[in-house]
C-alpha cells in the first residue's frame, strides 16, 4: 500500500523549504528595488500556504516509507517544484506565457541550462538569481539537498536517496544517508564559494559571479547575460569556468575523499575518472586542431583555437551548456564529437547529466569481456570496475537503462521532426533535453533561444529533461500497471 500520509507530509517540508528559497529571492529583490517584489511576496505566500496545509495532513505519519512512496515523492517533488517555482515568472509578466514558464523552471531545477528568454537583461535581480538558485539546487537533487538540511525522513532516507541519485552506483560517505547528504553539500558549497571567489578576482561583480558560480558548479548553464559567457570577452574567466565545470564532472563522493580525507591516490586510481579524462582530453584536442587548421573564415591563434575547444568541449560533456563561440559554424567533424560528448555527459555522483561515463567503460569492458569469452567458452571471465566485480543485475540494469535510453531519444526525435524541426535539430533537441545539456543544434544552438519551439514541443522537451535528471527509471516506472497494484 502506499503511504499517503508520510508523502503529504515530505511534500509539506520540500515545499515549505522551497518556499524560504523564494523569501531569499524576494530579499535580493528588495536590495535592487525591482518590480520582481510583489511576484515573489505573492509565490511565498502561496508555497508557504501548500506545504503547511500538506504538513498538517501528514502531521502523524510513521516515519516508515517504502520504495514506492520513495518513487512517488521524487517525481512528484520535482513536478510540483517547478509548477511552483514557474510562478514568479508569471506573476512579474517577464514570462507572460505557462508553457515557457514551466519549461524554463523544469530546464532550471534539471540544470538543463536550455532557455526560451530572448531578453536575459531585462529580467530584475530576484528573477535572474531564482534562475541561477534553480539550477544550484536542482544540480545535487531537492530531495537530497532536503535530507541534508532536514534529516527527518527516518527509515525512508534510504528509499528517497535511491530514487534520485545519479548513475548506476550510490556511493555513501556514512551509513546514514542524511550524514552522506551533508558531506556531498558540503564539497559542493565550498566548490560554488570557490568559483564565486575566482571569478570576482576576474573583475565580475559579486551578483554576477555568484549567480554564475551557481549555474557552473550546478553543471546547468543559466547566465545573466543573453550572449552567456561571451559577454564578458575574458580569457580568465573562460579558464577558470572550465576548470570548475570539469572539476564538477567527477564523483562528489571521490572529491570527498580526496581533499577532506586526505586519500589523493584514489583520485588517480579511479577506473571512470581516467577514462573520462581521457576522452576529454582526445575531444579537445581534435577540436583544437580542427578550429586552427580549417575554420578559414577566422583567423585564430593556436592559444584561442585551444581555448574554444576546451570551453565547448568541456560545456558540453559537463551538460552545463555556457557558450563562448557558435559551434553551428566550426566543421563539420567537430559535431559529430560534441554529439557523442552529449551522449556520455560526465561522472556518475556529479551534477552532470547523460547516460554517464561509468557505463561507458561498464559496456566497452562487457564487449571486450565478450570476445574473450567466445574464444573460450568454459572460462570464467568476471568484469571488474575498481577491483570490484560488475555482477549479473547490473549488467542486466545497464542494459535495460542503455535500451530505455536509445529508445526514448528515437522516439523524441520522431516527434520533434512530426513538429516541424529539421532532423539534425531533433536529434540535438532530443539529446539535450534527455542528457540535460542546454543547447543543441541549428536553430538551437548555442546563438540561439528555445522559443521557436511549439508549446507542444515545450512540454517535451521538459518531460524529457525530468525523466533525463532521474535516470529515466524513476519516472516511467509511475507510468506501469505494477506500480500501483496493491500487492
Amino acid at each position: 500500500m502506499i503511504n499517503k500520509l508520510i508523502i503529504f507530509r515530505v511534500m509539506g517540508s520540500l515545499i515549505l523549504i522551497e518556499a524560504g528559497l523564494l523569501l531569499l529571492s524576494l530579499c535580493i529583490g528588495l536590495i535592487y528595488q525591482e518590480y520582481d517584489i510583489s511576484a515573489f511576496a505573492y509565490t511565498t505566500g502561496i508555497a508557504t500556504a501548500i506545504g503547511s496545509f500538506l504538513w498538517f495532513i501528514g502531521r502523524k505519519a510513521e516515519n516508515h516509507m517504502t520504495r514506492r512512496d520513495g518513487y512517488i515523492v521524487v517525481a512528484c517533488a520535482w513536478t510540483v517544484f517547478s509548477l511552483i517555482g514557474m510562478l514568479p515568472y508569471l506573476f512579474s509578466g517577464f514570462i507572460p506565457n505557462i508553457a515557457d514558464a514551466f519549461f524554463e523552471t523544469m530546464s532550471g531545477f534539471t540544470a538543463t541550462g536550455a532557455t526560451i528568454l530572448d531578453n536575459i537583461e531585462e529580467g530584475g535581480h530576484g528573477l535572474l538569481f531564482w534562475r541561477s538558485m534553480t539550477q544550484w539546487l536542482g544540480g545535487l537533487g531537492i530531495v537530497f539537498f532536503t535530507l541534508a538540511i532536514l534529516p527527518i525522513f527516518g527509515l525512508g532516507e534510504v528509499k528517497l536517496f535511491a530514487a534520485e541519485a545519479i548513475g548506476p552506483t550510490h556511493d555513501k560517505l556514512h551509513p546514514r544517508i542524511s550524514t552522506t547528504a551533508q558531506r556531498i553539500w558540503t564539497v559542493y558549497s565550498a566548490l560554488t564559494l570557490a568559483c564565486m571567489g575566482f571569478l570576482m578576482l576576474g573583475g565580475l561583480d559579486w551578483f554576477d559571479a555568484l549567480c554564475h558560480s551557481m549555474t557552473c558548479t550546478a553543471t546547468g548553464g543559466f547566465s545573466t547575460y543573453q550572449d552567456s559567457i561571451a559577454h564578458f570577452d575574458s580569457a580568465y574567466v573562460e579558464y577558470v569556468l572550465a576548470f570548475f565545470m570539469f572539476f564538477c564532472s567527477i564523483n562528489f563522493t571521490l572529491t570527498y575523499h580526496c581533499f577532506f580525507q586526505g586519500h589523493i591516490k584514489r583520485f588517480w586510481k579511479d577506473t571512470e575518472l581516467r577514462w573520462f579524462t581521457i576522452i576529454v582530453t582526445g575531444a579537445v584536442a581534435i577540436c583544437t586542431f580542427c578550429l586552427w587548421s580549417r575554420m578559414y573564415h577566422v583567423n585564430l591563434s593556436v592559444e584561442e583555437s585551444f581555448r574554444k575547444a576546451l570551453f565547448q568541449v568541456v560545456s558540453i560533456v559537463s551538460t552545463t551548456g555556457f557558450a563562448t563561440d557558435d559551434y553551428n559554424l566550426w566543421p563539420h567533424v567537430t559535431w559529430s564529437i560534441l554529439a557523442c560528448l552529449m551522449f556520455m555527459g560526465g561522472c556518475a555522483g556529479s551534477t552532470v547529466g547523460g547516460f554517464k561515463a561509468v557505463r561507458i567503460v561498464m559496456l566497452t569492458k562487457i564487449v571486450y569481456n565478450e570476445f574473450k569469452h567466445i574464444l573460450r567458452p568454459n572460462s570464467v571471465l568476471p568484469v571488474r570496475l575498481n577491483d570490484k566485480v560488475i555482477d549479473s543485475s547490473m549488467r542486466t540494469t545497464l542494459c535495460a537503462f542503455l535500451y530505455l535510453y536509445i529508445l526514448t531519444a528515437i522516439v523524441a526525435t520522431i516527434l520533434f521532426n512530426f513538429m516541424g524541426m529539421a532532423f539534425s535539430e531533433s536529434i540535438g533537441l532530443s539529446l539535450s533535453s534527455l542528457s540535460n545539456i542546454g543547447p543543441a543544434f541549428g536553430r538551437f544552438g548555442p546563438a540561439f533561444s528555445w522559443s521557436a519551439l511549439p508549446d507542444a514541443g515545450k512540454y517535451l522537451a521538459s518531460f524529457l529533461m525530468l525523466i533525463g535528471r532521474l535516470e529515466i527509471f524513476a519516472v516511467l516506472l509511475l507510468f506501469t500497471p505494477q506500480f500501483w497494484r496493491k500487492r
